[in-house]
């Protein structure tokens, strides 16, 4: 369930039963009027929007980023300020249902016990809200952490295949008399991948510099295999540079056009690089190679690709949200097209 549906869902269940256990226990007591049970009413009704905003500055200023000291202090006078607010609050929704009972509500005990009894309730809402969060936060780590696993183990198991190493072992022995030089580079280049691969730590992203490199290289590697029928043409803005990327998303994306695209053509073909920034601060990547996807998804699936892609959906799912789209589609019957959009900034947990 979407995390802000959820949200909205508690929110309303826990304010919703504060308001009937409130009119349900004053009915036993002594009687209560429609009027006095609308009161109740308006007042779950401010302890919801108050919250509300309370979280939502939680949100906007990453209190949940800050230490355990400063977040408690913070918290404390937060829920005291709550607590004062909602204490008259109180007595204007008396005034306005006409229940206010000036000798009563006004005396010094009860405006204490009423200011105890707020900040008990928005400690309490603040301490599942914490705790919420940090549950969602731990279970999300877990699922990126499994992820983030199975996409290091496919991509070194794909990197040592004995097939790849053989391919770019026999292109760059066909370059040790004819061009010593350039066989020291593939050499380079190799060791740089596998390097890549084995030293590539846990983070969740990493710059796009550094995978853009990997890719490079695999590319460079490609094209002493292919020669002539692979064409790779980059067109890299600036902008670019400033992301953060999932690791091994980009390379993932041209090793699927590689092995599903130009492999399959007699004649080769070409691979696209392009990587834009949008106007509201998001990274806009897209691969295009020569080939047809089939509109098939299990056929795709039966010949082995797919699987490295949908790895790539869920992990963007997993650190964006909704604000991470991915799409792949055919451009005519030459040519496939992989598109990404990232936001700059990942998504924050409810």
């Amino acid at each position: 369930m979407n995390r802000v549906k959820l949200y909205w869902i508690l929110q309303l269940l826990g304010w919703g039963s504060f308001a009937f256990v409130n009119v349900f226990f004053a009915s036993l007591s002594e009687g209560i009027s429609p009027i006095q049970a609308w009161a109740f009413v308006a007042l779950a009704a401010y302890y919801l929007l108050s919250t509300h905003g309370f979280r939502h500055v939680v949100k906007v200023y990453g209190w949940f980023k800050l230490g355990i000291f400063r977040l408690l202090i913070q918290a404390i006078f937060a829920l005291l300020a709550l607590s004062v607010v909602n204490v008259l609050a109180q007595i204007v929704i008396n005034i306005a249902f006409g229940t206010l009972n000036p000798g009563q509500d006004f005396r010094s005990l009860v405006i204490a016990v009423n200011l105890f009894v707020s900040f008990l309730y928005y400690a309490f809402w603040f301490l599942l809200y914490f705790l919420f969060h940090f549950l969602d936060n731990y279970n999300s780590s877990l699922k990126y952490e499994a992820k983030i696993n199975e996409i290091r183990l496919n991509h070194l198991k794909s990197q040592l295949n004995p097939h790849f190493i053989f391919n770019a072992l026999n292109s760059v022995r066909a370059l040790v008399d004819e061009d010593p030089d350039k066989a020291k580079t593939a050499i380079t280049r190799i060791s740089n991948m596998l390097r890549f691969s084995l030293m590539m730590d846990k983070k969740q992203v990493i710059d796009f510099s550094d995978e853009l490199a990997t890719v490079k290289d695999y590319l460079a590697l490609e094209s002493i295999r292919f020669e002539e029928r692979l064409e790779v043409v980059y067109q890299i803005e600036e902008e670019a540079y400033g992301y953060k990327i999932p690791p091994m998303m980009l390379q993932t994306i041209v090793e699927n056009a590689i092995k599903h695209g130009i492999s399959n053509l007699v004649k080769g073909g070409l691979i696209e690089i392009k990587c834009r920034e949008g106007l509201q601060e998001e990274l806009y990547i897209q691969v295009k190679n020569s080939g047809y996807l089939n509109p098939n998804p299990s056929k795709n699936r039966k010949d082995g690709g797919g699987h490295g892609l949908e790895n790539t959906k869920q992990r963007l799912k997993l650190l964006y949200g909704d604000r991470a789209t991915f799409r792949i589609f055919n451009s005519g019957n030459q040519f496939v097209i992989t598109e990404i959009k990232i936001p700059k900034q990942r998504v924050t947990l409810d």
